[in-house]
C-alpha cells in the first residue's frame, strides 16, 4: 500500500527538530499563498475521454534532448542536512534511483561534486547573489560537475518574511558555506553569510550572463505572469518555471495552478514550462501537464520523505507519484503524455479560490 504524504509528513515531523521542520514548512506573511498552492490543483476537474485503449501508459518525456522516466522531478529546497544526516547525498541517490530529474539548490549542504556523482540528470539551481563572483565559481562548479541545465530564481530580490520559521536555522556555518569554499567556511563570521545574499539588483540581464558563462539552456523559475515569461524569452531563456516558491515569497500571490495555462501559452512550445507549488498527487501532475507544463517540481514532498525514510523514502514518493499519474492518465484515457491536453480539464471553482 503507497504511502500518502501525509504519512510522509507526520513520520518526518516525528523524527525532525522543531526548528527544521518550521523551516521546510513555513511560508512568508499569513501563509495564504502556501495554503492557496495546493487547494487551486482541485478548481480543475477532469472531463475523461471513454473507450480508448489504455493497455500501455508511457510517461516517459525528453527534455534538452534527455530521456526522463517520469515527468516529476525533485525541485531545489535549501539545507536537505536539516531534513537527514546524508542531506542531498541521500535525496539525490533517491532521484537516480527513481529516474527522476533532480534540481541541485545553491544552498546544498553537501558539495555540488559529491552530488552530482550519485546523479545521471541533473540541473543546478542558481541564485545571483550580492558577490557575483560566488555565483559563477559555483556555476562553473557544477557545469563541471555534469549539470545539464541552469534554473535562475527571479522571484527572491529579498527574501520573503516567514513569521513561523523567524528564529535561527539551526545548521552549521559550515554546512552553510560548504559550497562557498574552504577559506570562508574555515573563518564563517556573520558578515560571511552577507556575501551569499540574493542580489536585489538582478534583472533579465542575468539570463544572458548566466547563458554565456555555463553554454547551458537557462530557465527562469518564479514566472507568474504571461508578460514576465515573454521578457525572460527575449532575453534568452531557454524555459521557464511556474511558481510562487512554494509560498515562501510574496504572501497573496496567485497559485501556480492558476496561471500555468496563461503562462504556458505565452512560452508558445518555444521552450519548456515546468510548474511547482503545491503539487501532492499524482492527478495534480496530470492537471499540471494538461494545462500545459512539460514536467512537475515537488518540493516539501521530497523533503518530508527523505526525513522520513532517507534515499528509500524519495524512491517510494518518486515512484509512488508516477504510478499515480500513470493510473490518472488510464482513467482519463492518456496514454501518453501528449494526449494529456486541455480538453481533459475543465475549471470547477470550489475551495481552492478563484481564478
Amino acid at each position: 500500500m503507497r504511502r500518502r504524504l501525509a504519512d510522509w509528513e507526520r513520520s518526518a515531523r516525528a523524527r525532525l527538530d522543531p526548528a527544521a521542520t518550521d523551516f521546510f514548512a513555513a511560508g512568508s506573511g499569513s501563509e495564504r499563498s502556501l495554503a492557496a498552492a495546493v487547494e487551486a490543483w482541485d478548481d480543475w476537474c477532469f472531463a475523461p475521454r471513454v473507450l480508448t485503449d489504455v493497455s500501455v501508459v508511457d510517461t516517459t518525456l525528453e527534455l534538452f534532448g534527455r530521456r526522463l522516466h517520469s515527468p516529476v522531478a525533485v525541485a531545489p529546497v535549501a539545507f536537505h542536512a536539516l531534513a537527514h544526516e546524508e542531506g542531498e547525498l541521500a535525496s539525490a541517490a533517491g532521484a537516480a534511483q527513481a529516474g527522476a530529474l533532480y534540481v541541485m539548490a545553491t544552498r546544498a549542504t553537501r558539495r555540488i561534486e559529491e552530488v552530482a556523482a550519485r546523479l545521471p540528470e541533473w540541473w543546478f539551481q542558481v541564485y545571483v547573489l550580492n558577490d557575483r563572483g560566488l555565483t559563477g565559481a559555483l556555476v562553473d562548479r557544477a557545469v563541471s560537475a555534469g549539470a545539464r541545465a541552469l534554473v535562475l530564481t527571479g522571484d527572491t530580490p529579498i527574501v520573503g518574511p516567514k513569521p513561523r520559521s523567524a528564529g535561527p536555522i539551526p545548521l552549521s556555518d559550515e554546512d552553510y558555506l560548504v559550497n562557498l569554499g574552504l577559506e570562508l567556511a574555515e573563518s564563517a563570521t556573520p558578515g560571511a553569510r552577507d556575501l551569499t545574499a540574493e542580489d536585489p539588483g538582478t534583472t533579465e540581464e542575468a539570463i544572458g550572463w548566466l547563458a554565456e558563462r555555463s553554454g547551458l539552456p537557462v530557465l527562469v523559475k518564479g514566472v507568474l505572469r504571461a508578460d514576465d515569461a515573454e521578457r525572460c524569452l527575449s532575453a534568452g531563456a531557454a524555459g521557464v518555471v511556474v511558481s510562487n516558491h512554494g509560498g515562501r515569497q510574496l504572501d497573496g500571490a496567485l497559485a501556480p495552478a492558476h496561471v500555468l495555462e496563461e503562462v504556458s501559452a505565452a512560452v508558445d512550445r518555444r521552450g519548456p514550462v515546468l510548474v511547482d507549488g503545491g503539487v501532492r498527487d499524482g492527478r495534480s501532475v496530470l492537471k499540471a501537464i494538461c494545462l500545459g507544463a512539460d514536467a512537475v517540481m515537488v518540493g516539501r514532498p521530497a523533503i518530508w520523505a527523505l526525513a522520513a525514510g532517507g534515499e528509500e523514502g524519495v524512491v517510494e514518493l518518486l515512484e509512488g507519484l508516477r504510478l499515480e499519474l500513470a493510473e490518472s492518465m488510464a482513467l482519463a484515457g492518456a496514454r501518453r503524455l501528449a494526449d494529456c491536453d486541455r480538453s481533459l480539464v475543465r475549471f470547477d471553482p470550489g475551495k481552492g479560490g478563484r481564478r
